[in-house]
């Protein structure tokens, strides 16, 4: 069953201090590809972990090298990151968004340090003057899912993906898909990057909950081994029509993909 990943990254898990988690949880361009290749994936939609990490990230050279990775292979593509804290960071995006390979924005809250709060006017204000997907994290604090809904609700032009389903420091699972359900204009989607998709019933409940047509698959890989997070789905106790929707049609009509 082929699959498209809407949310991947490559390069080194860098927190500070190192050590044998961290290294487990890096990648260069050629892992994330060959996992993919291994597991049907046809089409990988990565950002630059140095973009984010360590903290604070460095966006612009993130960008610059998911650029390359996207030119040099024709089953990646790239999110554009944005830290609304450096003005300059508009710029760049703005022209990234032209970019044939570039799906749309990525913003980090936690990892770039800043509630979504006090930036999620002049973000969505941005996206929806390009009609643009952002892609965020979500379920800490000051980026949980429902910090977002004021803004969706307002920017109706802007399309948000909630990433990660089920996580949240809270340890409550229905953050992603209450968040969804708020929504006003059909415009936000939830994907499966998170560890709790693994659990038992999760993304079953979650389909129960708003339906396939709102949920993507996403692996955040090279955290995690991206087979298994496709396993997870391909072998989920829902329809086969579900887990279609959900690994590959949903996101070839977000991204205007066609048949890859």
């Amino acid at each position: 069953m082929k699959a498209i990943d809407m949310h991947a990254h490559f390069g080194p898990f860098d927190r500070g201090p190192g050590g044998l988690l961290d290294r487990l949880m890096s990648g260069d361009i050629e892992v994330i590809r060959r996992r993919a290749a291994a597991a049907d994936i046809r089409l990988t939609v990565v950002s630059a972990i140095h973009a984010l990490m360590p903290y604070g990230g460095d966006a612009f050279r993130g960008n610059e090298d998911a650029v390359k990775v996207s030119e040099a292979h024709s089953d990646i593509r790239f999110w554009a990151v944005l830290d609304p804290r450096v003005r300059e960071s508009y710029d760049q995006v703005r022209t990234l968004l032209d970019h044939a390979d570039c799906v749309g924005i990525k913003i980090h809250p936690q990892q770039h340090m800043y509630e979504i709060r006090d930036y999620g006017d002049e973000v969505f204000a941005f996206a929806a003057e390009r009609e643009a997907l952002v892609m965020t994290h979500s379920g800490h604090a000051g980026s949980f899912p429902e910090d977002f809904t004021p803004f969706v609700n307002r920017y109706p032009k802007a399309t948000l993906i909630l990433a990660h389903l089920g996580n949240s420091t809270d340890e409550n699972p229905i953050r992603q898909v209450h968040a969804l359900k708020c929504a006003q204009h059909g415009n936000v989607y939830v994907d499966t990057s998170s560890k709790m998709s693994m659990n038992s019933g999760l993304i079953e409940w979650a389909v129960g909950e708003v339906g396939a047509d709102r949920l993507l698959f996403g692996t955040d890989s090279p955290l995690y081994f991206s087979p298994c997070q496709k396993a997870r789905i391909a072998y989920a106790e829902m329809e086969e029509t579900a887990k279609r929707a959900i690994l590959y049609e949903n996101a070839v009509r977000l991204l205007r993909a066609g048949d890859v």
